[in-house]
């Protein structure tokens, strides 16, 4: 398997920003009363699951790479509870996007793991 040329090759990236656009499309149905509550603390926090990756390609060093994907995962876990709350409010039924969500996490530590091992091979 050849190196990524871009973030957009990489299928962590690819799910997360479609796990994002599936967030933009559920969250339009939230009440109004929700626009600069729930809805806008749920987007940004989805948003910067892919923008954190995205920030992350072009790093050097090790610590700086796993570092960018551990916040990606601190935002991960952020929309995982919202989506709870969205759940629980019954503003909109969630399972779907919390299988989106388990897989988006499960790359994200697949990506930290794989890092720590390679850097421990050349060590």
């Amino acid at each position: 398997m050849s190196p990524a040329k871009s973030f957009r090759d990489l299928i962590v990236w690819q799910k997360a920003h479609a796990f994002v656009l599936e967030i933009y499309r559920i969250s339009e149905g939230f009440p109004k009363s929700e626009t600069y509550g729930l809805t806008s603390q749920l987007r940004r926090a989805a948003v910067s699951i892919p923008a954190n990756i995205v920030e992350r390609f072009r790093k050097r060093g090790t610590r700086d790479k796993v570092r960018f994907f551990n916040i990606a995962q601190g935002s991960a876990e952020e929309v995982g509870y919202y989506l709870i709350l969205i759940n629980d409010l019954k503003y909109a039924e969630t399972t779907q996007l919390q299988l989106q969500h388990d897989e988006v996490s499960r790359l994200l530590q697949a990506y930290i793991d794989g890092i720590l091992r390679s850097t421990r091979k050349v060590d």
